[in-house]
């Protein structure tokens, strides 16, 4: 009897241990290896699907890595386009399923899949900032608006036809309010939840619980009123932890309310390392298996990192980069001006 007592009591010292929340990791420097250089590359939009590495450049070229390896090449898709996708400036990239998405800025808008024109919008308004999917069948791209409400199209075919939203279905937007194409990361999704962040002179976070069919908004205290101020980039960690990053790109060194975190869902928002670096960022990403305590922020003043959900940070590297998605835990692929890169985190 005192043996099974005791097997009990070890169980439960064992079981309780078990349970103990993960202690975030100390990251202390990164390593980066460029991997592709060209003085005329520009890559705002950045993907990684199952270990594949693609990229959209501002001059309509396709980057991606080869036999899942680091070594990039073109993928123009010149054998099978109907529009050809060179002068495009692509800002918007999805890997989703046996195809790629491009969509370009300005006007016409224009939307590719692989090699073939999708969605073509000629409005002098026209200006879509960042494109994702749900699935291999539903996605979403969003923009500035054209009306009174930000511009949302979304598909439900796998890509073959796009179909915008009335402004009857989505909240209206504020005088001044649009989105940056700075990094591609307006839209944040988790399962069904699909975040989208707009800047401008007014900076909110457009909601919808059931992939885009319905849709609230909501007010955040980040730094708004210029056309140049607001959120440039917001990533979600589960259903209720998420965060978001920006402030005025043309004063990249102010550190006043240009960061803040939500734990429910994006109903409230909250101000964190308010006047600390870092300063305006364009991009920021949760680390993946850090239970919503580990963030990367990158921007073309450097590479900045936090451990407790955004309270602090460290600054790691001077080196700029527009956009950053994570292969896993450590590593990282980052674009910019100039050139692709391999991030290594380590403690």
């Amino acid at each position: 009897m005192r043996y099974f007592i005791t097997c009990l009591v070890l169980i439960g010292l064992m079981s309780c241990k078990s349970e103990e929340p993960q202690k975030p990791r100390n990251i202390s420097k990164v390593e980066i290896e460029t991997l592709l250089q060209d003085s005329l590359l520009n890559v705002r939009a950045l993907e990684i699907n199952e270990g594949r590495v693609v990229a959209a450049t501002s001059k309509g070229d396709i980057y991606q890595n080869i036999g899942f390896n680091d070594k990039f090449d073109y993928g123009r898709y010149w054998e099978t386009t109907e529009d050809s996708l060179m002068n495009n400036n692509f800002r918007s990239l999805a890997f989703q399923g046996d195809y790629t998405y491009t969509l370009s800025i300005g006007s016409p808008a224009k939307l590719f899949q692989g090699g073939w024109l999708k969605y073509y919008e000629a409005n002098d308004r026209a200006f879509y900032d960042s494109m994702d999917f749900w699935n291999d069948q539903e996605g979403i791209a969003i923009g500035d608006p054209t009306d009174n409400c930000m511009s949302i199209i979304i598909t439900r075919d796998g890509g073959e036809t796009w179909t915008k939203l009335s402004c009857d279905d989505l909240p209206k937007a504020k005088e001044g309010e649009a989105a940056f194409a700075a990094s591609d990361t307006n839209i944040s999704i988790i399962g069904n939840h699909t975040w989208v962040a707009t800047g401008g002179k007014v900076s909110r976070v457009l909601y919808s619980p059931d992939k885009g069919k319905t849709w609230n908004v909501y007010d955040t205290p980040i730094i708004q009123g210029k056309e140049t101020t607001g959120m440039y980039s917001i990533d979600f960690y589960d259903e209720n932890n998420g965060f978001a990053i920006g402030g005025d790109y043309t004063k990249p060194n102010d550190t006043l309310n240009n960061k803040i975190r939500t734990q429910d869902g994006g109903k409230t928002w909250q101000v964190v390392a308010n006047g600390k670096g870092p300063g305006y960022r364009s991009c920021v990403q949760y680390v993946p298996n850090s239970n919503a305590k580990e963030l990367v922020a990158i921007g073309f003043k450097g590479i900045d990192y936090s451990n407790d959900a955004g309270e602090t940070w460290k600054h790691l590297s001077d080196e700029g980069f527009y956009t950053i998605r994570f292969l896993n835990d450590s590593v990282a692929y980052a674009a910019g001006r100039g050139r692709i890169s391999k991030l290594t985190f380590r403690e």
